[in-house]
């Protein structure tokens, strides 16, 4: 046994929270900007005059909220809704005007075409096998049933062949059966509008669409929408730029940032030069510093890939992090604060004006879907500048 007196552990000076009060923004909080997520579609609809503008608001509108996304751009004149499942489609269609359309991007669960086709929602059939279940469903039901085919130009996720779409429409009577709404492919390089890939699918969509030419035209999400003017086709598939989030390295010009997140301010320390911080030491204080404790870790969606690198920023200025972000809570460094400036309860900045979702998406080389769709439910929700129906924008 060792009897030599262990050093005494450093003496960590400590301001603990005051003033303040559980709430159901104790993590922090997400602030969602309506007027700018229809200031974007209004846009768009500008940009592409010939046009209808469509709204993909899967995965929960990326996060945000579907039921607040939908209904706004539905007060906008939105029609064609889109999203990746069945069971979404099916929430979301009480909250919309009668005349909204809904298309299921993932096509149909073998089994779910009676729920779909009760429910009024537009499958979109990607395979024979998929078009083969719905077109049977209207022979049994004895009337046609609206959809949207998706054919692959090049992306090879989803979609039917040539030889695939030829067969499905030899069937005997299947125009009769099925009524094609849409006629869907997805671009895979729109966000890069000089790849070659992109000139290649818009001609190869063009084959398909020799085929069924009365049928409307879907090619375009948001890179396409802002930058292939040509793949802009008949319906517009945008999702990210709606958020103000750009969808690629050109920007997102004339588009209006619609997310801030925020989190809370713990704790305040002051840190002894050669002290480790947070998880495995992987960060040692190279000199005394103050450290802010925040209240957003990787369960809220706050990436542990920026452990070390990210930051947080507060009137102004960057705060970097210190360590591993941890579950819960993470580090950042105040010492360039002046003294006093910052306390426990304040809120620092994670995405808004200084830090986009692109500028997090680009420090650790994912995409800004990813950051967004990611974000967690214990950050309290705030929508504001709802647009009214006159026109005007409300707080909420």
């Amino acid at each position: 046994m060792d009897t030599e007196a262990a050093a005494p552990a450093p003496q960590f000076q400590t301001e603990q929270m005051s003033n303040w009060h559980p709430s159901t923004d104790e993590a922090g909080r997400l602030t969602i900007d309506m007027g700018a997520i229809a200031a974007n579609y209004r846009r768009l609809c500008a940009m592409h005059p010939a046009a209808r503008v469509g709204a993909v608001v899967k995965a929960d509108a990326y996060g945000l909220g579907a039921d607040q996304v939908a209904s706004t751009l539905a007060g906008q004149g939105a029609r064609d809704f889109f999203v990746a499942h069945l069971a979404e489609a099916i929430a979301l269609k009480p909250l919309l005007p009668t005349d909204a359309v809904l298309f299921v991007l993932n096509g149909l669960a073998p089994g779910s075409e009676l729920l779909c086709a009760e429910a009024g929602i537009r499958p979109v059939l990607s395979t024979p096998e998929q078009a083969r279940a719905w077109y049977t469903l209207a022979v049994d039901l004895g009337r046609d049933l609206p959809a949207a085919l998706q054919v692959d130009t090049g992306m090879s996720r989803l979609g039917l062949s040539e030889a695939e779409l030829d067969e499905v429409l030899d069937w005997p009577d299947f125009a009769g059966q099925v009524n094609i709404r849409l006629l869907m492919t997805h671009m895979a390089c729109a966000d890069m509008p000089g790849a070659p890939a992109n000139a290649d699918q818009i001609c190869r969509f063009a084959r398909f669409y020799a085929r069924m030419p009365s049928v409307p035209r879907s090619l375009a999400n948001s890179a396409a929408a802002l930058f292939l003017p040509e793949a802009a086709g008949d319906v517009l598939r945008p999702g990210l730029v709606l958020y103000g989030v750009e969808p690629g390295p050109g920007g997102a010009p004339g588009m209006q940032p619609a997310i801030r997140l925020e989190a809370r301010v713990i704790q305040l320390r002051n840190i002894p030069a050669g002290t480790g911080i947070g998880y495995g030491f992987d960060y040692i204080a190279d000199r005394p510093l103050r450290a802010a404790t925040i209240s957003a870790g990787y369960a809220d969606g706050w990436p542990r890939a920026l452990s070390g690198k990210g930051a947080a920023w507060f009137a102004g200025q960057r705060l970097p992090i210190l360590g591993r972000i941890s579950m819960d809570s993470c580090m950042v460094d105040v010492t360039n604060l002046p003294e006093g400036r910052i306390r426990p309860g304040d809120s620092v900045e994670l995405i808004g004006p200084n830090q986009s979702v692109a500028d997090l998406a680009g420090q650790i080389a994912t995409t800004p879907h990813e950051i967004l769709t990611s974000l967690g439910q214990r950050f309290a929700r705030s929508y504001i500048n709802s647009p009214s129906l006159s026109g005007e924008e409300t707080q909420s």
